[in-house]
């Protein structure tokens, strides 16, 4: 891999095959070539049998590029994408356990409500705030909740969906 300063967070999508040891094979390849995952989620995507893997990585654009080609090489791996430098929505919902207590609480609501994020549950001492939002935003707000004590937190990773009137290429050659 080259230096430190060529290195770019990339958003690449993978649709694959519903099957059994697929998600191994993707991990194994990032594990063989030394990248670090910084972000993977996986669901069913709108084709029946296909999931589909949006995973964040960090390295060159010559190393994605490799990856996105062997990633297409892996069997059960019907299309791949990255989205990087295309017009995409981009999401992450995290779920952040906050100290609060009566003093603390309507700031930590306020601060909630000024991300646009919700509060899903309340106890005596801590509230835990939703927010499904772009990954800075998400940063945004757990670097101002982390004044008040975060308990605990949990990220999902992101999703991402290209703007655009095309299907995406779930299919290779346009067959499942």
């Amino acid at each position: 891999m080259s230096q430190q300063a060529d290195y770019e967070k990339h958003t690449m999508i993978a649709w694959m095959e519903d099957k059994p040891g697929v998600l191994n094979r993707v991990a194994g390849l990032f594990s063989r070539r030394n990248f670090n995952i910084e972000s993977l989620t996986v669901g069913h995507s709108e084709a029946p049998g296909i999931s589909r893997m949006t995973f964040v990585a960090t390295g060159t654009p010559r190393d994605m590029r490799q990856i996105k080609t062997q990633l297409f090489k892996l069997i059960n791996v019907t299309a791949v994408e990255d989205v990087t430098d295309r017009p995409a929505i981009q999401r992450e919902l995290a779920l952040i356990k906050v100290q609060a207590n009566s003093n603390t609480r309507q700031e930590v609501v306020q601060l909630a409500e000024l991300h646009q994020a919700e509060i899903v549950d309340v106890n005596i001492d801590s509230v835990v705030v939703q927010i499904v939002a772009r990954p800075e935003k998400v940063d945004s707000l757990l670097t101002l909740m982390e004044h008040f004590g975060v308990v605990e937190m949990v990220r999902t990773g992101s999703v991402a969906m290209v703007r655009s009137e095309k299907l995406p290429p779930a299919y290779k050659n346009g067959t499942p």
